[in-house]
């Protein structure tokens, strides 16, 4: 299939289509399932969503996989996945959570287990839940739309940071219990993705090249290119261009280090290269981020 010009779903964009209770364009709730911004048409996403299935069923592709969800499920949809042809039954009912990566990151930082197994998800985006974990998940979410509503809440946004990084460790025990039973079953380009990415988090600083990475998984660069687009539908540079840019928005926006510090501790020659890089990969410079 062919995807060209693919229109994203953004927090924004929920918002926009949708309504809900948000703050900013960072973090959507949705009490209602049927308004998830699922389309018909291909949107490739550019955010975040966590949705709980509560009664009836729905199903919907993802990078041309097809995912039946049932009463129970939780669905997850990363950062990059091309979704459309959602569609739900009558009674279909549940609940859900949308966020922006710059919140999501901002809220998980130095918290480098969590991401890996959040990396489960990118092939398993429809799992069931124990009812307990459900009934967790969907007090939590609930909870969080009440806060979220309060307009006055001077903490609110980070009481939405706490409850969702609760409601994640949740998620995250889970997937870490149905990982490890399907440990045993895990083919080679899975494990060979895994490793890779585990990498990418600890030398994304210093180490971008796809060589340097291939050497250390003794596999040629050609035969890792393969199996990560494979996998992931993203090459190895992808990725590692993914966690630079999420590192250095993260800098420019939470730290006062100078752009020439900034490119000293990601390891680029100098902070013109950083500029053009980064306007490449975001569409502006660090400055006009930083200001923004």
């Amino acid at each position: 299939m062919t995807l060209p010009d693919l229109k994203d779903i953004t927090v924004e964009y929920a918002i926009r289509m949708c309504g809900g209770s948000h703050i900013d364009n960072d973090i959507l709730i949705l009490d209602e399932i049927a308004n998830m911004p699922l389309p018909r048409e291909p949107r490739r996403m550019q955010c975040l969503l966590l949705a709980l299935c509560t009664k009836g069923s729905a199903r919907y592709f993802v990078d041309s996989v097809e995912h039946k969800v049932e009463a129970g499920d939780l669905i997850i949809i990363n950062q990059g996945r091309v979704t459309y042809d959602c569609t739900m039954s009558p009674d279909c009912r549940g609940l859900g959570i949308i966020i922006s990566y710059d919140f999501f990151n901002e809220t998980i930082k130095s918290v480098h287990e969590l991401s890996a197994l959040f990396l489960f998800a990118r092939n398993h985006p429809v799992f069931s839940l124990p009812e307990d974990k459900a009934s967790f998940i969907r007090h939590t979410l609930t909870c969080m739309k009440q806060k979220m509503d309060e307009a006055d809440n001077h903490f609110r946004r980070e009481m939405m940071q706490s409850m969702f990084l609760t409601m994640v460790y949740e998620v995250s025990n889970v997937i870490y219990s149905v990982q490890s039973r399907a440990s045993e079953h895990n083919t080679r380009a899975e494990e060979i993705f895994t490793k890779f990415i585990l990498l990418v988090e600890k030398n994304f600083r210093t180490i971008r090249r796809v060589s340097w990475y291939s050497e250390q998984l003794c596999i040629s660069p050609k035969y890792l290119s393969e199996t990560i687009k494979n996998v992931s539908k993203r090459t190895p540079n992808e990725w590692i261009d993914a966690y630079v840019t999420m590192e250095l928005r993260m800098l420019l926006r939470n730290t006062q280090r100078s752009i020439k510090e900034i490119a000293q501790s990601l390891n680029f020659s100098n902070q013109s290269f950083l500029g053009k890089y980064f306007k490449e990969h975001v569409g502006m410079s660090p400055s006009e981020y930083r200001r923004s």
